[in-house]
């Protein structure tokens, strides 16, 4: 099963917050488990490692100028040839 991890910046929260709010919302709900989980445990791998290594100042600086003009932001992150991956995609909200 492919991973898949959806985070939406909004003008209020930028991609770092979003990030490590879904981490720790992942890690409680993994602990209110108390059993093991391998799709909950590769996630909070995923999210752990992109806040690791992500460049938050300059994904900030790219996405806030989207969605400072309406748009939708997105970053999804994957696991793309055995290793960490993410982009970053634009939906237009000033649909004509």
């Amino acid at each position: 099963m492919a991973i898949r991890i959806e985070l939406t910046p909004t003008l209020s929260h930028c991609i770092e917050t979003v990030a490590k709010r879904e981490y720790w919302k992942n890690v409680h709900e993994y602990l209110k488990k108390r059993k093991e989980d391998e799709k909950l445990e590769e996630e909070i791998e995923l999210l752990r490692s992109f806040l690791e290594t992500a460049d938050f100042s300059n994904l900030r600086r790219q996405s806030e100028k989207y969605i400072i003009d309406g748009n939708q932001v997105k970053f999804v992150l994957s696991i793309k040839n055995k290793k960490p991956w993410y982009e970053m995609t634009v939906e237009s909200k000033n649909k004509n």
